[in-house]
């Protein structure tokens, strides 16, 4: 059996790799464990993004980090159609682009859930995708 597939927003990941939020790092590895995780080549490069501003980390750890990512979860990449899908996605929501792009993504990758942070908790977008705030006192994951 095969486990249910989970897309990865930013934040999880920046968490998982932060050493200033103890208690979201450790909520956010244990509530991703039993997912089939997936994140996307523009979730990379904010990833890489947030590390060199935010948490000014060092480059070789940030390309270490990247390499563990790639390791542990499926990488999909953000091409043509999936930036056209985040169009459609962010018309019909009302969602930033990115957060849309994201959406997009985690659609195309046929996952149920998308793990974030800053988007609504439980919101359920095209009728298959969930999004769930890791979080929230609302347990949904």
């Amino acid at each position: 059996m095969t486990a249910t597939k989970a897309f990865l927003d930013t934040n999880i990941l920046i968490y998982i790799f932060t050493v200033s939020e103890v208690e979201k790092r450790k909520q956010s590895i244990e509530k991703i464990n039993n997912y089939d995780r997936i994140v996307s080549t523009q979730i990379l490069t904010e990833f890489c993004s947030v590390s060199i501003r935010k948490l000014k980390m060092d480059l070789s750890l940030i390309e270490e980090a990247i390499n563990l990512i790639c390791l542990n979860n499926t990488l999909v990449v953000v091409n043509l159609d999936t930036i056209k899908y985040g169009l459609y996605i962010q018309n019909k929501y009302n969602f930033s682009y990115y957060d849309s792009l994201i959406i997009a993504s985690a659609l195309v990758s046929n996952c149920e859930f998308l793990l974030s942070e800053g988007m609504n908790n439980g919101q359920v977008i095209e009728k298959t995708l969930t999004i769930r705030n890791i979080f929230s006192p609302v347990n949904l994951a």
